[in-house]
């Protein structure tokens, strides 16, 4: 199916042949048909499927097909909430694309930066809003956005929202919105609490699932290295001095973990940053640019921070930490092996993540092929060969102190090593 035979306006499609676009992904084809008839939506669709364009494409047709009717200045009638910055900016560049020969005004409001912008841009008046909910209900507050002519919600990765706990205040903002609108929610899984969710708050939805939720793609080669934990920075490393990893977004479980697995990395002389949620947003913003145009090889970040990082061709997946949410491994590794392209997913797993590990292999229904010929292969403990006590070896630590991380032992018997 091309796009001229989902009956798009004519801004719209020369918009979509500027961006080279010419047949709909299986969300979009299944979702803009529903959406333009003004049906709530239900969306199961994993990321890297054009999700975003499933919905920003007929919202911007729904709008201009109103516009003649409208008077007056300009009022929000589009609102879509998204749990983090890096997304609503992605989802911002979308509507600017799609819509560059409508006319219509958008703005992207997020937290961690100055809101006197932001307000300028809302006084001017916009058409569609993009917003995290903090800033949104800060700014609602202060008597900065209006949304009671809204007339299309959409309510972007659910599930996310509730593992980032913002569920309370997008049932605040759900309570100031009319009740009378069309409502879009998407979520990359389905887990029962956002079932709930979706029943409360979407009315005779048809629902959209592109893939079965807990599906990897296919596209993607999966396999998983045991190791012990102290080893997994020196396995990673080994990994990376593999030329053939040409870009490697790497996961961890806290931003500390993420900071240090960078520094490592750096160390190792391979070029690294990191992105999470304690780096400012122009950090954050450098640090994405920078990867996305191959300054940096590698990018280091916690889940929350990653969540709508769009990366064409990204190579590599690595979850130096696993989950301990199946589903969010789903989510991870679906960030390489986009739009019909090859991509691999490794994963280092310890003995304590070894439950995860079972968790993942029952949630996509097959067992994830093991790598076992590598030199950090859990239980291997280098041999010394020389026959001499070897001396302690001390390092530096981050506060500029001194420890010693080894001790003698005798000739033949395993390294002891610290957990430095």
């Amino acid at each position: 199916m091309s796009f001229e035979k989902l009956s798009l306006i004519a801004p719209i499609m020369k918009a979509l042949e500027n961006e080279g676009y010419s047949t709909p992904t299986p969300i979009q084809e299944q979702a803009i048909p529903v959406i333009l008839q003004g049906k709530d939506l239900l969306g199961c669709a994993q990321t890297g499927t054009g999700k975003t364009a499933a919905f920003a494409i007929p919202i911007l047709q729904i709008l201009h097909n109103e516009k003649n009717g409208l008077k007056g200045p300009r009022t929000i009638r589009t609102l879509v909430l998204t749990p983090t910055r890096e997304l609503a900016i992605q989802i911002g560049e979308s509507f600017a694309a799609y819509g560059r020969h409508t006319g219509f005004r958008h703005t992207v409001i997020f937290g961690g930066v100055g809101q006197n912008p932001q307000v300028s841009a809302l006084r001017s008046g916009v058409d569609i809003l993009i917003a995290t909910p903090g800033r949104l209900l800060d700014l609602m507050s202060q008597g900065y956005v209006y949304l009671q002519g809204l007339k299309i919600f959409v309510l972007d990765e659910a599930d996310r929202m509730l593992d980032m706990g913002f569920i309370h205040d997008v049932k605040r903002i759900i309570a100031k919105i009319p009740a009378k609108r069309q409502t879009l929610l998407f979520s990359a899984t389905m887990p029962s609490d956002i079932s709930s969710l979706a029943a409360s708050i979407l009315t005779n939805p048809v629902k959209v699932a592109v893939t079965p939720e807990s599906s990897t793609v296919d596209t993607i080669n999966q396999s998983v290295y045991f190791v012990d934990r102290q080893q997994k920075k020196s396995l990673l490393i080994h990994l990376l001095k593999d030329k053939g990893i040409e870009t490697a977004l790497i996961f961890t479980r806290t931003k500390h973990g993420a900071d240090k697995v960078a520094k490592d990395i750096g160390i190792a002389g391979i070029k690294a940053e990191a992105i999470h949620g304690n780096k400012s947003q122009a950090a954050r913003q450098r640090a994405l640019s920078n990867f996305k145009s191959r300054q940096t090889r590698v990018l280091v970040a916690t889940d929350i921070a990653a969540r709508g990082i769009d990366i064409d061709e990204l190579s590599h997946v690595i979850n130096f930490d696993l989950p301990n949410v199946p589903e969010t491994y789903v989510h991870r590794i679906g960030r390489t092996g986009r739009a019909g392209l090859s991509g691999t997913a490794l994963s280092l797993c310890d003995s304590e993540e070894k439950a995860y590990l079972r968790d993942i292999h029952k949630l996509i229904a097959k067992t994830i092929p093991v790598v076992e010929d590598h030199p950090y292969s859990m239980g291997k403990v280098p041999i010394l060969q020389s026959s001499q006590p070897v001396k302690p070896v001390y390092k530096m630590s981050e506060s500029g102190s001194y420890r010693r991380v080894e001790k003698h032992w005798r000739a033949g018997s395993p390294q002891k090593r610290s957990h430095y």
